[in-house]
């Protein structure tokens, strides 16, 4: 459990650095560079984006990367950006990755065996978003944002425009020529990031991958996770809810659903079709003990599998906690001492006292936080900035590009259903589902955590078939998710289809090989629309960037 839990936070840390590259297709063209690396150690009076080059070194191919030059500057007024050039096996695609929680650093953009000699056939960059955070969890720092209006900008918007403009720039310099196609991926704020190019830079990328998007920016940050670290926190301060009781509720929780999709695979394929009290495992009255749950447990675990609810019961977020997600709340909404408490709790009550109102206003806390109408609506102002809820879709669909959204049914993070929610209202903008999955589609992953990281699946990256899309015109009507232990060894693979078809076993050979599954539609419709408290916040569109 703690080890699953912690590749769940770390994924926010790092998030979107953990998709591959895509692969390249065999006799494709290479370019060579037309100028040495060094020569690009310069400024770039770029319009709105001023780039400055502070090195440009030659790193050497290893056994799993290629020799690349390695470009490390800002765009002004503090952008900071890594962009790494192979100078042999470029074949004309560059790939900018998304950020976790709330950036502050440059975490190193990977390379992939992409069938070249050695790997690496794509550009790649990545940005601290405009800010560096402060250790000991830099993810989660808000300090940089209390005065600085700038700072929040470039987060919030700015920054992954500006550094493809730069990183375009660069290309350019470098090989003779602009990148033939560009990619964006990224999952959690990067996913935000992702949704917010397509709706407010519709001509930066040609593809873009949006995993378990942190969209509805505000309301997630500032009323969700204030939600989970209160409603599990006792009078005493201490949490209700503990870590030793997970694994029995987790087995209670699969008892009640797992088998309803005619599987027990210790996955539920479709989590709103579960129907599990945890009252089931109440302790008997004078006892406690790791196998059952005190009477304070069950209500707080009914609580943090809800969603917040203002004064007149009115939904503050589209969901909440997805039975089957248990084993996933410790460190997240369960605090565990080697992450320095939990992450929900962290990132609110930075949120909301550095980040959430507008500078010079007054601010709040995770303790001062209500659940309230007026309190939702208080955010608003200066959320709208960083939300990427516009379902107007229309410019970036008309320059051809063509969106991959994902999402992990059991992501303890960021509720599956706000994504299914803005997939619902995306279709019903764009001429219903036919017409939108001809540029965009979604898939919802069984069982997957936070940012591909879970128990029984563990990746998944539909880059490769967002490339084939892109490229070659193949719409992709089948992505694999994967199974790893802590051998690296594949213990199960599972087919994810385009939403809202499921994967059904056709009864032949092992569960854990995606090739015994077909694509069948749900049993029964789903009511994939929420009515909550943000409903007018669709036709907001936030600022952008020249």
């Amino acid at each position: 459990m703690r080890r699953l839990s912690m590749l769940g936070v770390a994924a926010l840390v790092t998030a979107g650095s953990i998709l591959t590259a895509p692969a390249a297709t065999a006799g494709e063209t290479t370019f060579r560079p037309v100028r040495t690396c060094a020569d690009l150690v310069r400024t770039y009076d770029l319009p709105g984006a001023v780039t400055h080059v502070e090195t440009a070194t030659v790193v050497p191919a290893t056994a799993t990367e290629p020799e690349n030059c390695d470009v490390r500057g800002y765009v002004e007024p503090a952008v900071k950006f890594q962009l790494r050039l192979p100078t042999k096996t470029y074949a004309g695609r560059y790939l900018q990755f998304g950020c976790g929680g709330y950036c502050g650093s440059v975490t190193t953009p990977p390379f992939a065996d992409c069938g070249l000699p050695h790997g690496g056939d794509v550009a790649v960059a990545a940005t601290d978003d405009g800010h560096v955070g402060t250790t000991p969890n830099v993810f989660d720092d808000g300090k940089w944002a209390k005065n600085d209006q700038a700072a929040r900008d470039d987060f919030a918007f700015r920054a992954p425009h500006v550094v493809s403009r730069a990183s375009k720039r660069l290309i350019t310099a470098f090989y003779g020529a602009p990148p033939r196609n560009s990619y964006f991926s990224g999952c959690s704020d990067g996913g935000r990031e992702a949704l917010l190019l397509a709706q407010r830079y519709p001509h930066d990328f040609d593809g873009i991958v949006a995993g378990a998007p942190a969209g509805y920016w505000d309301p997630l940050i500032g009323v969700y996770q204030t939600w989970l670290a209160k409603v599990n926190t006792g009078a005493d301060g201490k949490p209700i809810l503990t870590a030793d009781k997970l694994p029995a509720l987790h087995a209670a929780a699969l008892s009640s659903c797992d088998k309803a999709d005619g599987l027990g695979d210790g996955a539920i394929d479709d989590p709103r079709t579960c129907r599990f009290d945890p009252a089931t495992i109440a302790c008997p009255t004078g006892t406690d003990n790791a196998g059952c749950l005190t009477a304070a447990q069950v209500e707080a675990t009914k609580k943090i599998y809800a969603p917040p609810t203002d004064e007149r019961g009115r939904k503050l977020y589209p969901g909440g906690q997805t039975v089957g997600s248990e084993l996933s709340w410790y460190g997240w909404t369960i605090p565990a001492p080697e992450f320095g408490g939990a992450a929900a709790y962290s990132l609110a009550d930075n949120y909301l006292k550095y980040m959430a109102y507008p500078i010079g206003t007054p601010h709040s806390s995770v303790e001062k936080f209500a659940f309230t109408s007026r309190e939702f609506d208080r955010l608003t102002p200066e959320g709208i900035r960083s939300n990427a809820m516009s379902t107007d879709l229309r410019e970036f669909r008309r320059a051809g590009g063509k969106l991959v959204i994902w999402h992990g049914w059991a992501d303890q993070a960021i509720p599956a259903a706000g994504t299914v929610d803005y997939y619902h209202r995306l279709t019903r903008a764009n001429g219903g589902v036919a017409a939108t999955q001809d540029w965009a589609r979604l898939f919802m992953v069984p069982g997957l955590y936070h940012c591909a990281t879970g128990d029984k699946l563990t990746e998944y990256d539909p880059l490769k078939e967002l490339v084939s899309w892109v490229e070659r015109g193949n719409a992709p009507d089948r992505t694999i998710a994967t199974g790893r232990d802590a051998d690296g060894k594949v213990f199960r693979t599972r087919p994810v289809f385009p939403y809202p078809l499921q994967s059904k076993y056709d009864g032949t050979g092992s569960v854990d090989d995606a090739a015994n599954f077909v694509p069948v539609p749900p049993s029964r419709p789903s009511q994939d629309l929420v009515s909550w408290a943000g409903n007018d916040l669709y036709g907001k569109a936030g600022p952008v960037a020249p």
